[in-house]
């Protein structure tokens, strides 16, 4: 590491410590007002502060707390859909038989997995998504994708083809 690099990762650990110090009472506060949660809250603040870390630019940020109020309502909005997503995955196991059911090691993969698809899909039109999970869950093809959504064969073809972009080569 050079000097001038050490030196400007030293100067943005002085700011991050910086803010930490100033604005992180206020954004435990702000988040247990918000989630109803003391550890809840500081568990998300911690992790906002932990973007902050690696964020680029911080040495530009003009507005500490909207800065950190933009990172922590990311983060609460990340957590909400996991845990919709866990919700849903452990309802659909809770309608299978005992023996069915998977163990607790292949249960965390398909729900990783799950959040990673849906993080993947996130910002895709709503057919988009839809059409790609008629595809890969249900298993239709194309005319089946498009007589269900009330869409063209060429549309639910376009759509694929974004869902999979998306997923198989994410950004």
């Amino acid at each position: 590491m050079s000097t001038s690099s050490s030196t400007d990762f030293a100067s943005a650990f002085a700011l991050v410590e910086s803010m930490y110090v100033e604005h992180h009472g206020w954004l435990v506060s702000r988040l247990r007002r918000k989630l109803g949660c003391a550890f809840d809250a500081a568990d998300l603040a911690q992790s906002a502060f932990l973007r902050v870390l690696t964020a680029p630019g911080v040495a530009q940020v003009k507005e500490p707390r909207a800065f950190l109020t933009t990172i922590a309502n990311h983060l609460l909005i990340n957590q909400v859909r996991r845990r919709a997503i866990e919700q849903a995955y452990l309802d659909a196991l809770a309608t299978l038989p005992e023996q069915f059911a998977p163990a607790p090691e292949a249960r965390l993969m398909v729900l990783e997995t799950l959040v990673e698809i849906d993080r993947r899909l996130n910002g895709l039109p709503t057919l988009a998504k839809q059409a790609f999970l008629l595809a890969q869950l249900e298993g239709l093809n194309h005319s089946e994708i498009a007589a269900e959504l009330a869409i063209s064969v060429s549309t639910v073809k376009r759509h694929l083809a974004k869902a999979a972009m998306r997923c198989f080569f994410p950004d």
